[in-house]
């Protein structure tokens, strides 16, 4: 969309005399723009326009609990680059917010917060107020105030409404060019109705479906745990071996396993089909050691014949492999873990040995930590554990959150199809596992890299995508069941609100047809408790923000989105269950680009996290650097590529800024500052000035091409290098023509350098903006009005044709470096005059010496004879010899 700044921008030759302060300095920049941004609404997004006009962008969710972390800034910064750009391209941005404020995270900060825990049995108290407000170090969870499941979600969003102030203030002072009035929570009702709306669709194609099976489930937090949440972590063990006995009496089974408090659990032994160790064993039965139950010797290809004994022991459960059996060889289901982590406290029908229920007995109701000590002593003194335990380190599932090594349970879950099992949708020609993948080909990754971790995760599934919890703080799962004249739910007979209806909550609302006082009553019915998981709502943001359900006119104008920025560890999450519920619901891409950040690593190279305690909080970094230096870091690394946290570089990007503060007032202040700027390329007329503007080109051309494919560091890297460049030969090159002190230059040559500097400034200044937003504004403030950040994006057309060659400034620039070595080898001062010189140069840059001659001589202050030798190759670098110096001029006196 080109707006009136962005026309007025390309047509204006000629701006007022700029306004250069005394002194500049980063310094307080951003409390000053800030609020200029904010009045002026810079970043507004405009509703009048077209879905060609648009670049919108699906903004991750800061997790609302807890602290934003320098990481957060690395990435954010990479995202606002592009929305900057893209702004200054003339789209219309639709740059959201939204703030990841559900689920377990924000649950367990308001447990420690207020001191509080939820108890669902306890009836609501309008009037409660909690213990804590913060101000206690540390809640053991035995002191928390139990209160009602209202009250605890009450306290959840008083919480979370505080921290995104925070997060708020910290992401303006960092520069992001958010519309803030388009800002959400993933627990806000307009989230909740789109939420509840997309499962409710899911559930009548089919797609969304409960089932009672096996699954992983973390008995500290309660609750069940999908594939995509689950991390392997190293875990110490031990390898008991154990001897099952034959039925025949002819001998025992020797099996090693890490976990005997399942002994009571086990189902069957299974060993490989073409292990001949084993054949003679397939169709009998063994009895298990301790318990005596009888269980069968089968064969299955997943065994692994050289591992340990060869044979294992399959329990109901104790690893996916063993769920994997019990499936496929039809299994009986033995279960003997609760849900808390504990041994059921009644003894099983299936253990009927009077020795073997004794066991049980002194095992029932411990952790499988305590029951395991139990088995091993009671078979150690039995004889019928072999030998001694053997230590070992083993690769354990944990949840992402959580400290305890999951365990599987039986469990009635909610799940959404995502290829993880065999289905194919209606009319679709392909299983949806294909379909996935093909839409991962569909979709632009930058980098392109990134492609192959979506494919290997969708490749790799093993289960569709468990979105229930069993939690408070989250999206309720919007459904009931019909309780049937004895008084059981029949979980068979869903009852689904309307549209009009949403959203709900099943615990507190009624289900059409029925009454309050038929809840969890014969005949009546019974609301769904469970929530869903925090991922099925961020899944949908594009559509959430987009105004899906809401605002029919937004959502045409900026859906499907244009980029997704996001993390690489959540690849396997945020990205790939966002482009599942986009496929089954529209058949498409949610967006065209994906944009995936790296890591931050600390010092030792390790991936900074708040579970490693080695983050660095942000905005003691800002006030340090400023916002500016603290961006040109983040942006000095590529997408995709882990980066080392270093506050070297943000001293670099302070520097970058001071500098273009002080280049751009001395480049602009030239002749006073009291006339008109011209902008006007056909006032360039001098080779060095125009060679410039040659180099100036071809950094707008190649800059340009590096945003365009998202890789904003080297658009980044260009535009410094010129700068420095710039500021280092061009400036002390021109500086005695452009000032002309005496009065003395042509005034056509004057005009050529003040015409070239202005032309550089503003176009420099414009590629740093979305790098140094705070600084390119305060240049740009000095004699342009408006923002530069509603400016156009540089072109190089006005100048490009001006016939200059970019080598005669490095040419130049060179020489006046090779002359001024002279002085600082000889420890005068730069204003010290140079009475001869020879300048020995290839005959290449010879012509381009001698074309910048004036210049050259005035910057390096030779006052005599000044001979230009062609006696060098190409390759070698120029030399000076013959070299008289004048007199050092007097010591300025300090004012």
């Amino acid at each position: 969309m080109t707006t009136p700044e962005h026309a007025g921008d390309q047509q204006a030759l000629t701006v007022a005399a700029p306004k250069v302060p005394d002194r500049v300095s980063p310094d307080g920049l951003e409390d000053r723009w800030q609020q200029v941004w904010e009045n002026r609404q810079v970043y507004a997004f405009d509703p009048d326009t077209t879905r060609a006009e648009v670049f919108s962008i699906d903004t991750p969710l800061p997790t609302a609990s807890g602290s934003l972390h320098v990481g957060h800034v690395f990435s954010y910064t990479h995202t606002d680059i592009l929305a900057r750009y893209q702004r200054m391209r003339g789209k219309n941005v639709f740059y959201p917010m939204g703030w990841d404020d559900n689920g377990l995270p924000t649950e367990r900060r308001a447990q420690n917060y207020y001191g509080v825990r939820c108890d669902p049995s306890l009836p609501y108290d309008p009037d409660f107020e909690p213990p804590h407000h913060g101000d206690a170090k540390s809640v053991k969870a035995a002191d928390q105030v139990p209160v009602s499941r209202r009250n605890f979600i009450e306290l959840c969003e008083q919480l979370t409404v505080e921290d995104e102030k925070q997060f708020e203030a910290l992401w303006r002072r960092l520069g992001l060019s958010v519309d803030w009035s388009h800002s959400y929570q993933t627990i806000g009702k307009d989230t909740q109705r789109v939420t509840q709306w997309a499962f409710l669709r899911n559930l009548e194609r089919g797609e969304a479906y409960q089932q009672a099976a096996p699954g992983l489930w973390d008995v500290t937090f309660q609750t069940a745990v999908a594939q995509a949440e689950v991390e392997s972590r190293e875990y110490p063990g031990d390898y008991h071996a154990f001897a099952f006995h034959r039925i025949d009496g002819e001998g025992d089974v020797v099996i090693e396993t890490t976990r005997p408090e399942l002994l009571a659990a086990c189902c069957c032994l299974v060993a490989h089909p073409d292990d001949e160790r084993y054949q003679h064993l397939f169709g009998t039965t063994v009895t298990s050691p301790g318990f005596n139950v009888e269980v069968p010797v089968l064969a299955h290809p997943a065994a692994e014949m050289d591992k340990g004994a060869g044979i294992a022991m399959c329990c109901t459960f104790g690893d996916v492999t063993d769920v994997a059996w019990w499936r496929e060889l039809e299994l009986d289901t033995r279960v003997i873990l609760g849900h808390d982590g504990r041994i059921l406290a009644e003894t099983p029908e299936w253990i009927t040995d009077a020795d073997g229920r004794d066991l049980y007995a002194a095992t029932a109701g411990k952790t499988t930590f305590g029951a395991r000590k139990v088995i091993v002593e009671a078979l150690a003194a039995s004889g019928e554990m072999i030998g001694e335990p053997k230590p070992t380190m083993r690769q354990t599932n944990f949840f992402e959150k959580g400290n305890k090594p999951l365990e599987i349970v039986m469990s009635r879950q909610w799940y959404i199809r995502n290829g993880g099992t065999d289905y194919t949708r209606d009319g679709a020609a392909k299983p949806l596992r294909e379909e996935l993948l093909d839409r991962g080909d569909e979709l632009s990754f930058h980098p392109d890299f990134m492609k192959v971790r979506y494919a290997n995760w969708v490749g790799g599934l093993n289960s569709d995508w468990l979105i229930s919890r069993q939690r408070f703080f989250g999206v309720p799962i919007p459904v009931w069941y019909r309780v049937d004249e004895a008084g059981e739910v029949n979980y068979d007979a869903v009852l689904t609100p309307s549209l009009d209806q949403l959203p709900i909550d099943p615990t507190v609302d009624v289900p059409e047809g029925f009454t309050p006082d038929q809840r969890d009553v014969p005949g009546g019915f019974a609301g769904e408790k469970d929530i869903m998981d925090t991922w099925a709502t961020s899944s949908l943001t594009p559509q959430i923000v987009s105004g899906w359900l809401r605002d029919e006119q937004l959502f045409a104008n900026v859906y499907p989105m244009d980029i997704r920025p996001q993390g690489q560890d959540i690849i396997r999450t945020w990205l790939f269950s966002t482009l599942v519920r986009a496929h089954l619901e529209f058949d498409a891409l949610p967006w065209r680009h994906a944009t995936i950040s790296g890591w931050i690593l600390d010092p030792d190279r390790k991936k900074m996290s708040k579970s490693k305690g080695n983050v660095v909080t942000p905005m003691g970094l800002l006030e340090t650097h400023g916002a500016d230096a603290v961006r040109y870091w983040a942006a000095a690394a590529r997408l995709g590529t882990d980066t080392a946290f270093e506050e070297q570089q943000m001293k670099i990007g302070r520097r970058l800024a001071m500098k273009l503060l002080n280049a751009s007032k001395f480049a602009l202040a030239m002749g006073g500052g009291d006339e008109p700027l011209s902008l006007d390329p056909r006032a360039v007329t001098e080779p060095l000035d125009r060679s410039v503007l040659a180099a100036l080109t071809e950094v707008v051309d190649a800059a340009t091409a590096a945003l365009e494919r998202f890789d904003h560091t080297r658009a980044l890297e260009l535009t410094e290098s010129f700068f420095w460049t710039f500021c280092d030969d061009y400036l002390e090159l021109v500086k005695d023509r452009a000032n002309n002190f005496a009065g003395t230059i042509e005034a056509g040559l004057v005009a050529s350098a003040r015409t070239t500097l202005a032309i550089v400034v503003d176009t420099v200044t414009r590629l740093l903006a979305p790098y140094l937003p705070y600084a390119a504004e305060e240049v740009w403030s000095w004699y342009r009005d408006g923002s530069i950040h509603r400016a156009a994006w540089p072109d190089a057309a006005s100048f490009r044709d001006l016939g200059g060659d970019a080598d005669l400034l490095a040419n130049a620039g060179q020489a006046l470096s090779v002359l001024r070595k002279i002085k600082s080898e000889a420890k005068v001062s730069m204003r010290t005059p140079i009475e001869a010189v020879t300048l020995h140069v290839s005959p290449t840059a010879a012509a381009d010496v001698r074309a910048a001659h004036a210049d050259l001589v005035a910057a390096a202050k030779v006052s005599g004879t000044f001979t230009l030798s062609e006696d060098l190759a190409d390759d070698e670098p120029m030399a000076t010899s013959d070299v008289t110096l004048g007199e050092p001029p007097a010591k300025r006196k300090k004012k």
